[in-house]
């Protein structure tokens, strides 16, 4: 049986953090931004932290 692969668009969108949760960024930052505020737009650039529910299957999928 062939090695499974890693999903190499998860690979690049999440990084592990020191206690082995997964960092992402946030959605909604790349286009039509002039009616957004400002507020909204600075807190877009912070990175969050994939729900707990999702990481098992976001851990297999950058696994290699």
């Amino acid at each position: 049986m062939p090695k499974m692969k890693s999903n190499s668009g998860a690979k690049k969108r999440f990084k592990t953090t020191g206690t082995g949760r997964l960092k992402r960024g946030k959605a909604f930052a790349n286009h039509i931004l002039t009616k957004k505020s400002q507020k909204r737009k600075r807190n877009l650039r912070k990175k969050g932290l994939v729900d707990a529910v999702d990481e098992p299957r976001m851990k297999r999928m950058i696994a290699s």
